[in-house]
């Protein structure tokens, strides 16, 4: 029986909980997997552009298993996780309790991205990792991730790319329409699934969005930096929250 966030989503959201709802147990390693091994390293980067440090509260939305949120709380930060699927939450928690030393500042969360539970200016910052391809309307949903945070404060996102010379492209095209179904192949049907589904939801979103930084900038977020990793697969997005709509200096 569909849980209610599954019957009230719409179809692009509904999609991606019924795709990844059976996969928390192996969902970090096949990450790491479908990427080259990039992943680790993009989130690390994330955490960098972030410069999380003792006594910010740091919100970590679409947390997946926590692989972010861990990393944030190992730097001292306290943090809040928050994902629409309570399979990967289930994940998540199940890691935190095995780690008492983060018990303390580590806590996970349900809901949605587009509605977010919490007060205007709640956190320092925040950090959110391969959401924009499972909204529906992503211009309000970075007003929402941007309403939560204090002026000033830093936002991060970790996303798949497309590599922009030709030739990375076509190779990347052939990796994501052969490789990743192949991968995907050895280990499950679910994952399977996963693998056809990435390449074409990833063009999808720049397609969509070409300027990803216009969108983040209309959200009355500042300073906006793209990093792209890994021969272009792999983006760091970041930027600081605007003070009362006036853009920084």
């Amino acid at each position: 029986m569909p849980s209610e966030a599954h019957s009230s989503a719409s179809p692009r959201k509904r999609h991606a909980l019924e795709l990844f709802a059976d996969l928390p147990g192996t969902y970090d390693r096949m990450g790491a997997m479908l990427s080259f091994g990039q992943d680790p390293r993009w989130r690390r980067a994330l955490l960098d552009a972030i410069d999380p440090r003792p006594g910010m509260r740091i919100l970590d939305v679409a947390t997946g298993t926590g692989l972010v949120a861990f990393g944030l709380a190992g730097r001292g930060a306290t943090v809040i996780g928050l994902d629409q699927s309570e399979q990967m939450l289930a994940g998540a928690r199940r890691r935190l309790a095995a780690r008492s030393d983060l018990a303390a500042r580590l806590s996970f969360v349900a809901g949605e991205a587009e509605r977010l539970p919490f007060a205007d200016g709640d956190f320092d910052a925040l950090t959110f990792t391969y959401l924009l391809r499972y909204v529906d309307d992503r211009a309000a949903t970075m007003r929402e991730l941007a309403r939560v945070v204090k002026p000033h404060g830093p936002i991060g996102m970790v996303e798949f790319a497309v590599p922009r010379p030709a030739a990375l492209r076509a190779l990347w095209r052939v990796h994501t329409r052969v490789g990743l179904p192949l991968v995907g192949r050895l280990i499950s049907p679910a994952w399977l699934e996963v693998g056809r589904f990435l390449g074409p939801n990833i063009e999808q979103l720049y397609a969509e969005e070409p300027d990803l930084a216009a969108l983040w900038r209309g959200a009355g977020i500042d300073r906006v930096h793209e990093r792209r990793m890994s021969f272009g697969a792999g983006l760091i997005m970041s930027g600081v929250k605007e003070r009362d709509g006036q853009r920084s200096p």
